[in-house]
């Protein structure tokens, strides 16, 4: 049983979020949270220290507080939450590096439970139908949090050489979505007017914000279980959740993805990348076999379920947003409309 557990992240949506279901879970325990900045939100019987994973500080933090399990979810998904995407990739890569130096020195630390993403699979048309988690990337994220991730996982591989008494658990989570965490995926199915590629409906997977805690808590007080893969159960297309959503949508020529990516960011909008953009072209499936039969853990949401609960909070378009949206549109409107000609735009009823 793990007696001092230290939470990275913990100033994040998702890190404070499990801070507090870990804390109602076991009362005894010890927990300590660090971050760069003091937490937002409650984060239960956790102790905030304001420190920062990229100082070799960290190390002198784990030896006082004589801790025994690491919960690494300090990988921060979203460049404009971190101050761009230098600090993002500092933060996660460099961040990340000198945990783990940290962890190794520490004869104190047994257990590390990573939250990582189902992102390090990349998106591409060559994938198969469900991504176990022996299988490779058939096209490797080169940007973003996807990149990060795959480096992040490469160092805790290295680490477990190098450490072969330290129990390892690495969470691979679908795409996250729920009433109150915002990501990009969120971002993007509140638009006034969706945007969808042209001439795809790619599956997409869900884990809702609740699970998340509940599937670290699994992995934080259970066996390691090595990799796997962490999503609800089921399937919807995009163009089934739009339709849930009750969003106008615009389709776009699948060409035109980092074209809009660019539109997304300089208008505010959203904070997608050309990878993620990728996602909504592909698709991509999880098999969670793993998590049920090692990890021991069933998510609570399905993957239908959890969007349902996401649009259940999630604000309506009205007129005054959707002028809005079109005049971010008008921008660039030029330059689509010389590539491709009018686009239709559709209603969902």
């Amino acid at each position: 049983m793990a007696d001092v557990v230290l939470i990275t992240g913990v100033s994040r949506y998702l890190g404070g979020a499990f801070a507090r279901a870990l804390s109602q879970v076991d009362p005894a325990r010890t927990i300590v949270g660090v971050d760069v900045i003091p937490p937002p939100h409650d984060i239960g019987r956790a102790e905030f220290v304001r420190a920062d994973i990229r100082s070799p500080m960290i190390g002198k933090l784990i030896e006082q507080y004589a801790v025994d399990t690491v919960v690494h979810m300090g990988v921060i998904a979203t460049p404009l939450g971190a101050g761009g995407r230098a600090t993002q990739k500092e933060i996660n890569v460099i961040g990340t590096m000198q945990l783990l130096a940290a962890c190794q020195k520490a004869p104190r630390v047994r257990k590390l439970v990573v939250k990582s993403t189902a992102g390090v699979y990349g998106a591409s048309h060559r994938d198969p139908a469900l991504f176990t988690e022996g299988m490779a990337a058939k096209r490797l994220p080169k940007l973003g949090f996807g990149k990060d991730s795959v480096d992040v996982e490469a160092y805790v591989r290295g680490f477990a050489r190098r450490r072969p008494d330290v129990g390892i658990t690495t969470l691979r989570l679908a795409n996250v979505i729920g009433p109150r965490v915002r990501t990009a995926m969120t971002d993007y199915f509140r638009l006034p007017v969706v945007p969808i590629p042209l001439g795809w409906d790619a599956r997409l997977q869900f884990l809702h914000e609740d699970d998340v805690a509940a599937a670290m808590i699994a992995a934080t007080l259970g066996e390691p279980a090595d990799t796997v893969n962490v999503a609800g159960d089921g399937i919807i297309t995009v163009s089934q959740a739009i339709a849930l959503a009750g969003r106008p949508f615009v389709t776009i020529p699948t060409p035109l993805s980092t074209g809009l990516s660019t539109i997304f960011k300089r208008t505010g909008l959203i904070d997608f990348s050309p990878e993620q953009l990728d996602l909504l072209v592909y698709g991509r499936g999880l098999d969670t076999t793993r998590m049920k039969t090692v990890l021991g853990f069933e998510p609570a949401y399905s993957t239908k379920a959890a969007f349902e609960d996401f649009v259940a909070a999630a604000p309506r378009p009205v007129d005054t947003a959707l002028t809005a949206i079109a005049g971010a549109v008008d921008d660039a409107g030029s330059a689509l409309h010389s590539l491709v000609g009018a686009v239709p735009i559709g209603r969902n009823r």
